[in-house]
């Protein structure tokens, strides 16, 4: 892991990329969508804090516990602008993600265990489809995949492109 000396206060975002492991792309990515921030050069080129690290490795670690972006942005707005997330932070924030990752482990279970009662079906509204139609509520409309869009049929016209005999009059 390439070292940054102290005395370098502002780290480019190659340089920021080989210290954190994230890929150019998605620091660039980070920085629009409003989780990391740079000051620009006359230049043009972006600068980074230090504390940009511990910020893309709060990113990158609630990513991988499958924090959306958008609720990991909301955290870090908590925060006073430029602070890093600290290990209380952190456990703040974790706690309070915990019912969100356990319901979402639940519902993987879930699928996990019904998955091949509905491979296959097509129909999704089988009494027995327990994933995506609950109880058949969707089998009360009618036989067949409601969930899915219907085809659009077209008319038949003429050889013409324009009114058939019985709309000209």
């Amino acid at each position: 892991m390439p070292q940054i000396p102290e005395k370098i206060h502002e780290l480019t975002v190659g340089q920021l990329a080989a210290r954190s492991g994230a890929a150019v792309s998605a620091l660039h990515f980070y920085e629009a969508k409003g989780l990391i921030s740079s000051r620009r050069t006359t230049g043009n080129q972006r600068r980074y804090t230090r504390d940009t690290l511990r910020r893309v490795a709060f990113v990158r670690a609630a990513q991988r516990v499958g924090i959306p972006l958008a609720t990991i942005r909301e955290a870090l707005a908590e925060l006073p602008e430029e602070r890093t997330p600290t290990r209380e932070d952190w456990a703040h924030l974790s706690e309070a993600w915990r019912s969100e990752l356990d319901e979402r482990i639940k519902q993987l279970n879930r699928l996990r265990d019904h998955l091949t009662d509905c491979i296959g079906c097509g129909c999704l509204s089988l009494a027995t489809c327990v994933l995506s139609n609950p109880d058949d509520v969707i089998g009360e409309r009618g036989a067949g995949s409601r969930l899915m869009p219907e085809p659009r049929t077209r008319k038949p016209r003429g050889r013409g492109t324009g009114p058939g005999p019985e709309e000209r009059g």
